[in-house]
């Protein structure tokens, strides 16, 4: 709490970081409460003191947890935690029972083993993609699940070895020889749907490009993408790019709320549609970490590592290179459906449809202006004016002649005064470290991560135990089942772990949340909640207990209104989870 202060003054004081540029890729209260206040005396622990009780005495709550039921009723990539524990899975699923077949690791491919001559074994569900869906839902932890769909996404690799030894260094190829593995998440014919039936508008959410003779060509009509005038920029050779396929598709919605968590940084995608012999883009590389899906056909994919050092780990996209500027790729290699490629950014790539295939593939994009430099961009500033105000040091004055042995002409001078002037530089910045705001600007970065991204998809169980399930509604003329009640015995927990950030700005404490975030990125402003001062505990003990339920009546307020009060807020807003369904008074 008193860091909340502390972080709401100096942002108050000395204005905020800067925020992180856009990227280019391209998106009345129904509780009735008893309020009775009385004075609630109890000696003050920490969040971490009481989260720590908290798990020593929870019930094993996923066991119980599962008992409850849902109430009735420009370029061809696009948009970090603790590596989770891997666990073998089949990268073929079969029934539960069944054991992983072996998997077949060679250098930086990953190979699964080849289906059998008798074909794959019956799956319970119609594609794996299905079957980890279907997964997610029942896990009760917003954190399981991100870890779970990120180690299926990987699926043989483990994530900890990836994270350990190729994450943002080396290109890496998984081959499953399953044309189903991606199958449902999207499709060719989901984009015809969406050109018949949504308003897409060339430019906005549709790209057409094609790579002729060394040029790269945009040919993008104004107004609406209709059927007719994109399929026939297809036919004529254009690859088509569809810049925001969460805004269209809730399974790729779904895929990317759920993996931001994972990543702890705004998850996008685009989509690519290639007509066979042609290719749609020019060698570049990009500034984000780039996962490319092969969801249908087939296409030519080469990777070239950075060019120099000062291109590796890029913050900015490139130009696009020709063929010349190029060396020999690092991987070549045609995907197949259910094949994954991974690069860093800064590896330059390109790819092109040949053999008469057509080629559709999903690029899953992260870490955008996610690094040490972005942030201490952001802290230095405000470690320097911090410095000023309060260290003496840095308000003295520079030497009266210290042009006559700094500067770039001076830059061979063995004068010692010069050396001075060094060294009186290494020592003031050594000191800027006591001085900086680190955790203000942490905060101020997970607010833009609040805002990047996209609303959560809720599982049954949380529509179930939150206000989505209430079984409020309209009949015979009246609404009826209005009035669910919160008591001090209601346990209670967060929606899910990364929805909201309790931030200091001017003094004041406001909470940032994502559940009424659009799904195109930065449609909406920033949402939150200013929490009164003498709620602060109490809304810092619901952030870090997650996923352990927590009494109302034991949030640390100083009154019975207080701990109902807020309670009341976050579970109107669709922030809150209750143990057991509210009824209806």
């Amino acid at each position: 709490m008193d860091g909340l202060r502390n972080s709401a003054a100096l942002l108050s004081r000395r204005g905020r970081g800067r925020r992180r540029r856009q990227p280019q890729l391209r998106g009345g209260s129904v509780l009735a409460l008893a309020l009775r206040p009385r004075k609630i005396r109890r000696p003050r622990r920490s969040a971490a003191s009481r989260v720590a009780a908290l798990r020593a005495r929870a019930l094993p709550s996923e066991a119980s947890d599962a008992k409850v039921e849902p109430a009735a009723g420009e370029r061809e990539t696009s948009r970090s935690a603790e590596p989770p524990r891997p666990v073998p899975v089949p990268v073929r699923p079969g029934p539960a029972s069944a054991a992983a077949p072996p998997r077949r690791v060679e250098g930086r491919r990953v190979r699964a083993p080849a289906p059998s001559a008798a074909g794959p074994p019956e799956r319970p569900w119609d594609s794996p993609l299905q079957q980890v869906l279907a997964e997610l839902n029942g896990i009760p932890s917003s954190r399981r699940r991100a870890a779970r769909l990120f180690e299926w996404l990987l699926a043989p690799m483990p994530p900890d070895h990836f994270y350990r030894r190729l994450w943002e260094r080396e290109a890496v190829l998984v081959r499953r020889q399953d044309p189903s593995y991606y199958e449902g998440l999207f499709s060719t014919a989901d984009l015809d749907s969406m050109l018949r039936s949504e308003d897409v508008h060339f430019g906005q959410h549709l790209d057409a490009a094609r790579y002729v003779g060394g040029r790269r060509e945009t040919l993008n009509p104004p107004g609406r993408a209709l059927p007719a005038a994109a399929w026939s920029l297809y036919r004529a050779g254009c690859s088509l790019r569809l810049l925001c396929p969460q805004a269209f598709s809730p399974t790729v919605w779904q895929f990317l709320a759920v993996l931001q968590e994972q990543f702890g940084s705004m998850a996008g995608s685009n989509v690519y549609l290639t007509p066979p012999n042609s290719q749609g883009f020019a060698p570049h590389y990009d500034d984000i970490e780039a996962f490319v899906l092969q969801l249908e056909g087939r296409k030519l994919w080469r990777v070239y590592r950075p060019r120099d050092p000062s291109e590796e780990l890029a913050l900015t996209s490139s130009p696009n290179f020709s063929q010349e500027d190029l060396g020999e790729p690092v991987l070549q290699t045609v995907l197949e459906p259910g094949d994954l490629l991974y690069f860093p950014r800064g590896f330059i790539h390109q790819a092109e449809c040949q053999d008469g295939v057509h080629s559709l593939h999903l690029t899953l994009s992260t870490y955008q202006r996610n690094t040490w430099g972005d942030f201490l961009e952001a802290v230095l500033p405000l470690a320097v004016q911090a410095a000023v105000e309060e260290n003496v040091e840095f308000r003295r004055g520079l030497p009266r002649d210290f042009m006559d042995y700094m500067g770039a002409q001076h830059s061979d001078s063995k004068d010692p005064r010069r050396t001075a002037f060094m060294e009186k530089v290494r020592v003031l910045v050594a000191r800027l470290g006591h001085f900086a705001p680190v955790d203000a600007v942490a905060d101020q970065r997970a607010k833009d991560f609040i805002h990047d991204s996209l609303p959560p998809v809720l599982t049954d169980r949380e529509r179930a135990l939150s206000v989505h399930g209430l079984p409020v509604r309209w009949e015979a003329g009246e609404p009826v089942n209005v009035g669910a009640q919160l008591t001090t015995e209601t346990e209670v927990h967060m929606l899910q772990d990364g929805i909201a950030r309790l931030v200091g700005e001017g003094g004041r404490l406001f909470l940032y949340y994502t559940v009424e975030n659009s799904r195109v990125y930065h449609l909406e402003e920033p949402k939150c909640l200013e929490i009164c001062p003498q709620q602060a505990d109490a809304m810092e003990l619901l952030l870090r207990s997650y996923p352990e339920f927590v009494r109302v009546g034991d949030l640390p307020c100083d009154s019975v209104e207080d701990q109902l009060s807020l309670a009341a807020m976050l579970y109107d807003k669709g922030l809150l989870l209750t143990k057991t369904p509210l009824v209806p008074s």
